[in-house]
């Protein structure tokens, strides 16, 4: 089949982090050199060892992205402010026409620096809270960064960068709903996602600690619609419904390979930024290697499962293949072991008892339960 264009690209620059948060994205098992941000260095017998993209390559990247057709890059990681090199990325993105966006915790973000990414073109940040409570957000972040976020925003807003807040909640603080919509309003922004936790890398490992109950989505959904719906709203916010208490699944990234593409620290190219650690025997092209337009085209990795071809049933018969295209492959493979199989969240999946038997664990047990911290990169080394 003939490949769409792209509309946005995820440049995941670095896996480094100051912030330990129990539900990270990033995969759990990660190279070393990757989290320590080392340059890339070749070895003996070609190849390249597994450190971090260039500042020339990422520049070159982008380059390809625009070509390609691409409008839109994100800037993540990690904490991409980690890279003393980020404002020199922004300008090259917008040298190529590209619309800028910044997704960070807001740690390392000064005055300088704030004024030196708007000069080098930014156009908005998204800025990372885990609470509106500071005791409560530090515990979550596993650092104390609440009061620096804080600092972090007004400073933004003063350097008149479009920003937006998003807060990932889960069974710790999504009774605290109202207040977290309160203090996005008080920061002036423009936009704020409440993300209900998905359950990838770090989130999947901690998913009995994170996992909220039913009377707790069933609450936090019609606190969300009602903000919504109050006039007026200066504010644009935007709730991503619980995965595992839907009865149909996600049209995950508006399919697979149709829009989104992602490129993580080491130049791995992923159809979505957990691809990599929740399909394993999948084979992910290289930038390093080769080109992107070849990559979003022709790769194993984003043919595979574009398109509706590929679909077992039920998906193959259902009316709504092409409007969820089968859910998502990254929880079908975490849940069931086969990213072919039906996304286990839909109702129809021969999977779903697998989804019911978690939410009838959750949903029976009160009791708190602990979380494993996003690993600290510094600890790894020294242990490794």
């Amino acid at each position: 089949m003939t490949a769409p264009r792209p509309y946005a690209l995820l440049a995941e620059v670095t896996y480094r982090c100051p912030l330990h948060c129990p539900y990270c994205s990033n995969p759990v098992a990660l190279p070393v050199a990757a989290l320590l941000g080392e340059a890339p260095r070749r070895p003996q017998g070609g190849g390249y060892s597994n450190g971090e993209l260039t500042t020339d390559e990422w520049k070159r990247v982008i380059r390809e992205a625009a070509a390609l057709g691409v409008l839109q890059i994100g800037f993540s990681g990690g904490e991409p402010l980690a890279r003393r090199d980020l404002t020199e990325l922004v300008h090259a993105a917008r040298e190529a026409n590209l619309y800028t966006n910044l997704i960070t915790s807001g740690i390392g973000l000064d005055d300088d620096r704030v004024r030196d990414l708007r000069d080098a073109g930014l156009d908005s940040v998204q800025l990372s809270f885990q609470s509106d409570q500071p005791d409560l957000s530090d515990e979550i972040a596993g650092a104390h960064a609440h009061r620096r976020k804080l600092d972090v925003a007004s400073k933004i807003r003063a350097a008149e960068i479009s920003l937006s807040l998003n807060f990932v909640i889960h069974r710790r603080n999504i009774d605290r709903l109202p207040q977290m919509i309160e203090l996005a309003e008080s920061l002036g922004a423009e936009r704020v996602e409440l993300a209900n936790v998905q359950f990838y890398g770090w989130a999947f490992l901690n998913r009995a600690a994170l996992l909220p109950t039913r009377e707790q989505v069933t609450r936090a959904r019609a606190i969300a619609i009602a903000a919504k719906a109050r006039p007026p709203r200066s504010m644009e916010i935007f709730y991503v419904l619980p995965d595992y208490y839907e009865s149909r699944p996600k049209p995950c990234l508006n399919g697979w390979g149709q829009r989104y593409l992602t490129v993580n620290p080491i130049g791995d190219v992923l159809p979505c930024p957990t691809a990599s650690s929740a399909i394993p025997d999948l084979h992910f092209e290289n930038v390093r290697a080769r080109n992107l337009d070849w990559i979003w085209r022709e790769s194993e990795s984003f043919t595979r499962f574009r398109g509706t071809d590929w679909m077992p049933e039920p998906c193959r018969s259902c009316p709504q293949r092409e409007i969820d295209f089968g859910g998502c492959r990254c929880q079908a493979a975490l849940l069931t072991g086969n990213a072919t199989n039906t996304d286990p969240v839909c109702e129809f999946s021969p999977n779903r008892a697998i989804v019911d038997a978690i939410l009838r664990d959750i949903n029976s047990n009160d009791a708190a339960r602990d979380w494993t911290y996003r690993v600290n990169p510094k600890e790894l080394a020294v242990s490794s």
